[in-house]
C-alpha cells in the first residue's frame, strides 16, 4: 500500500468516490470536488500537505490519508488535520455556523488503535451525558490489516494489490493498470517519483538550512550571553576592586 502511488489512484475522481462509498457505508455517495496534494496553510505556524480532500453532494469535507507508518497517523496529527481543514473554509464574513461537516479519515497499514477493529469512529463526545457534541467533526481510522469478506475488508485487499488481476473491484483494478501497464502511466509515475524525490532533496536543504541557522542563532545568542557576563564581571571588578 504506497501512499504515493495510492495518491495517484486517487486522482481518478471515480476511484476516490468508491473508497468515500465503502468506509462511510453510503453507496448515494458523489464526490463533486477533490483535491490532491494540497498544501493547507496555516499562517501562524505549520502547514501541511494532505494527500486528498473531496467534497460531496452534502458538502461535506473528507480528506483521505494514506499511511504506511503508525507515527504519521497519531491523535494530535488528525486533530491538526481537522484543524486545517476548517480554518482553511470559510470565508471572511462567513458565520462560523456555516463550518460543514468534516471527515479525516486515515487508512493505516497497521491497526493504530489497537483495538482489532475494521474501523473506528472517532468524534467529541459530553463525558457526563454521553451525548454527541454535535461540532460536526469526525475522525476514522481504517485498519487495512482486516482484509475480510466484507465491502471494507475487499477495498482494503485491493490497496494491497500488486497485481490489477488480483483485485475485486474493477475500477480500482482499471485505475492501477493504467499507471502500471500502460507506456503513459509508467512514464507518468517515473516523472511522479523523480518529482517526489526532487520534493525530498529540497525539503532535506531547506532543513540543512534551517539546522544551520537555528546553530549560528544558538552561536551568537551565547556570544551575547558570554559578553554580558564579561561586562558584568568586569564592572564587579571596578567597582571592588576585586582582580580578575
Amino acid at each position: 500500500m504506497s501512499d504515493a502511488f495510492m495518491r495517484n489512484v486517487l486522482k481518478e475522481k471515480a476511484c476516490t468516490e468508491y473508497i468515500l462509498q465503502v468506509i462511510m457505508g453510503e453507496s448515494e455517495l458523489t464526490v463533486e470536488d477533490q483535491v490532491i496534494q494540497h498544501d493547507y496553510k496555516n499562517l501562524q505556524g505549520r502547514s501541511t500537505i494532505m494527500d486528498c480532500v473531496a467534497t460531496d453532494q452534502k458538502k461535506r469535507q473528507m480528506n483521505i490519508e494514506i499511511q504506511q507508518e503508525s507515527k504519521d497517523a497519531s491523535p494530535q496529527r488528525s486533530r491538526y488535520n481537522s484543524a486545517l481543514l476548517d480554518m482553511n473554509t470559510l470565508n471572511p464574513g462567513q458565520s462560523v455556523k456555516e463550518l460543514p461537516e468534516s471527515y479525516v479519515i486515515f487508512i493505516t497499514r497497521e491497526d493504530v488503535m489497537k483495538e482489532g477493529l475494521p474501523i473506528y469512529h472517532i468524534q467529541r463526545n459530553v463525558n457526563n451525558t454521553n451525548r454527541a457534541f454535535g461540532d460536526g467533526s469526525h475522525i476514522l481510522y481504517v485498519n487495512s490489516q482486516i482484509q475480510d469478506d466484507t465491502k471494507l475488508g475487499r477495498l482494503m485487499h485491493d490497496l494491497h494489490c500488486k497485481n490489477a488481476d488480483e483485485m475485486y473491484n474493477e475500477l480500482l483494478a482499471a485505475r492501477v493498470r493504467q499507471l502500471k501497464e500502460t507506456p503513459e502511466g509508467v512514464e507518468y509515475m517515473c516523472k511522479e517519483m523523480d518529482r517526489i524525490y526532487g520534493m525530498g532533496e529540497e525539503q532535506g536543504r531547506a532543513m540543512e538550512r534551517k539546522n544551520t541557522e537555528r546553530e549560528r542563532k544558538k552561536a551568537e545568542r551565547e556570544k551575547n550571553r558570554a559578553d554580558k557576563l564579561a561586562k558584568e564581571l568586569e564592572r564587579y571588578h571596578e567597582k571592588y576592586g576585586v582582580l580578575a
